[in-house]
């Protein structure tokens, strides 16, 4: 199986002095998600976590909402023409009577490490209708500093990225501020459908009590992946997509850009976020 680092050769500069030394790089390697035995989507990810990606990408997508509807998730073997197993196919087989959608070009997507979903044939055929509306009940109430607190517990917990530098993160806190978990993957995207992924095979969704942290920015997809988990609360460290705004807006979302310190700015749902307690302080 590909491993989540590899060692490079690299020319070391510094200060004018030349060095010759070994680099550590995040692993990228293609992952193609079959289902029922027919190829779905192809994305370029960080190795591991692979079954959590795979059922993660199906809950994006609008496929499943529900750990029970998976009957197995398998690395296909004699994946290549001299019959090796690479472990960068794998199959979801869906249980008895979920019904499988029909594969079409519009669905059979090719996922880049950069820009998601960047393949789908319209912006209407990314609106997935999610069986798991934001609709957390009583409302979350979360303190701005609470908030505040959560990138510095994002960093500390991202272990492969201290060696490499080169990982996006995602993570899940409880309304208290606890890491319920955290995955890195070298597209953000990946790292989210990670998430989601093990927590449907947990029997966890809807994640209606949670947070959701991205270390980078939020785009529209990111936004849509939060949409179809049921996630009330998204945070990122960077800016938001006016795209991602809307569909925040539309859904009842609470969206949280440029989370830096006691810095932030509420693009949507602020009814969750308890400002008057920031003005107080303010």
């Amino acid at each position: 199986m590909g491993r989540v680092t590899e060692r490079r050769r690299t020319i070391r500069i510094r200060d004018g002095a030349v060095s010759t030394r070994p680099d550590t790089l995040v692993a990228e390697e293609p992952l193609e998600i079959r289902l029922d035995g027919r190829p779905l989507a192809i994305t370029m990810r960080t190795p591991g976590d692979d079954f959590a990606l795979a059922a993660g990408f199906l809950v994006s997508e609008g496929v499943i909402g529900d750990g029970s509807e998976v009957q197995s998730i398998v690395y296909c073997s004699g994946a290549t023409a001299d019959g090796v197993n690479t472990y960068n196919v794998v199959d979801v087989k869906l249980a008895p009577g979920v019904p499988v959608p029909d594969i079409t070009l519009e669905r059979n997507v090719y996922t880049t490490s950069s820009c998601g979903l960047c393949g789908k044939a319209s912006l209407d055929a990314v609106r997935t209708t999610t069986r798991h509306p934001v609709a957390d009940t009583p409302p979350l109430r979360v303190e701005p500093g609470l908030l505040a607190a959560l990138p510095d517990r994002l960093r500390a917990a991202q272990r492969v990225f201290d060696r490499t530098g080169g990982l996006h993160a995602a993570a899940l806190f409880s309304e208290t501020g606890e890491l319920l978990d955290v995955r890195e993957d070298v597209g953000r995207h990946n790292a989210v459908d990670k998430l989601v992924g093990r927590a449907l095979t947990d029997h966890r969704l809807p994640l209606s009590r949670a947070i959701l942290l991205v270390s980078g920015r939020a785009s529209f997809e990111l936004a849509q992946k939060a949409v179809m988990a049921g996630v009330p609360v998204l945070a990122a460290v960077s800016a938001p997509s006016s795209l991602a705004v809307d569909l925040a807006a539309e859904t009842g979302l609470t969206l949280v850009g440029f989370l830096r310190g006691p810095s932030m700015n509420v693009y949507a749902g602020e009814h969750r976020i308890a400002l008057e307690t920031a003005v107080d302080r303010g």
